[in-house]
């Protein structure tokens, strides 16, 4: 019974859109070839996982246990595995979970557009999970100086926005539209590299707007309202349409206005003198492996705080739905024991 006990765990599952996670108790995987078991201690919450919830982004073959920034020690390697982490090291798992390295995309180095990509929590299973398994490869070193949690959010929030911000360029007054996870964490990087970060939210959210500016923005206010100089590039964090509109509307000559998520409402149709002299709009999709490596570098060299609210898992369904109604500021953490 002792044995039994011990290669079962807990995991909040995914079954089917519109039905909140289920708390099951699932034999605990096992590592295959190239694959490491990870004992999880923290995974954080995204709104990618709404988007899954919702059935605005497919997961292809449910039953699925979701997560993806997951923070987790080494508990067994698989066989077939290069350079293996000594047990009980800490890794993290990010969305990228797999990528073929042969295709066009893999081979010019964007393995974050390849077609036979597999994403962590939507096509393999995550972390709201006491165990996991990961492909070696994919898994990320994480700076010291972070507890579990402080450093989830890292993971997919600082990646995404980390990623978004490259394609900012040398903007120097940069907007962050839906000031979440991502954005107080990115806000953070623009401001340690000497730049203005300017965060727009919910209108009414205080909390938002009061935690933006202790994080080094210049500005805060509505999405709606102008900032008090136009921006070079702006940063769309939420899945709202009508935001890369007020973006534009905000942007000077030659800015760009860069799509961060997964999902959006319908963009609304606009003049084309607000996307005239040069000003762009592009989406980023996904990470590479490449991105993450630099980001947990400079997350190891600066200090980035990440403003966390903790989950049991069992409570998992309560933080999915508190980020839904923009309940708290920062990030939403599960936090496994």
């Amino acid at each position: 019974m002792g044995d039994r006990a011990a290669e079962q765990m807990k995991a909040a599952v995914f079954e089917a859109p519109g039905r909140p996670l289920a708390i099951r108790e699932l034999p605990r995987p096992k590592p295959g070839p190239g694959q490491l078991l990870l004992e999880v201690k923290a995974c954080g919450v995204c709104r990618t996982d709404l988007h899954l919830l919702d059935g605005e982004v497919e997961v292809a073959n449910p039953p699925r246990i979701l997560g993806h920034q997951i923070v987790a020690t080494v508990g067994a390697v698989g066989p077939e595995v290069d350079d293996p982490p000594p047990l009980g090291s800490r890794v993290g798992v990010p969305w990228l979970g797999f990528a073929c390295g042969e295709c066009r995309f893999c081979t010019r180095g964007l393995e974050n557009l390849c077609p036979a990509a597999r994403f962590t929590g939507k096509d393999l299973d995550g972390g709201y999970a006491q165990w996991t398994v990961a492909d070696r490869r994919f898994c990320l070193p994480l700076p010291a100086g972070y507890d579990d949690a402080a450093v989830a959010p890292l993971l997919c929030a600082g990646l995404i926005g980390y990623r978004a911000l490259r394609f900012c360029g040398e903007a120097e007054r940069i907007g962050l539209y839906g000031f979440g996870s991502s954005a107080h964490i990115i806000a953070q990087v623009i401001a340690q590299q000497g730049r203005e970060a300017y965060a727009f939210t919910r209108e009414g959210d205080r909390a938002a707007a009061d935690l933006a500016l202790s994080l080094g923005c210049r500005w805060a206010g509505s999405s709606l309202e102008r900032p008090p100089e136009p921006l070079e590039a702006a940063i769309v964090f939420a899945p709202v349409g009508g935001l890369v509109v007020e973006a534009l509307r905000c942007l000077c000559p030659g800015g760009v206005v860069v799509c961060a998520g997964i999902h959006m409402s319908p963009i609304p149709s606009f003049p084309y003198s607000l996307l005239w002299e040069e000003r762009a709009i592009r989406s980023v999709a996904n990470l590479t492996r490449q991105d993450g490596l630099d980001f947990m570098a400079l997350a190891g060299r600066i200090a980035i705080r990440t403003e966390v609210t903790r989950y049991r898992l069992e409570e998992v369904n309560e933080a999915l739905a508190d980020l839904r109604r923009g309940a708290f500021a920062g990030s939403a953490v599960v936090v496994v024991e």
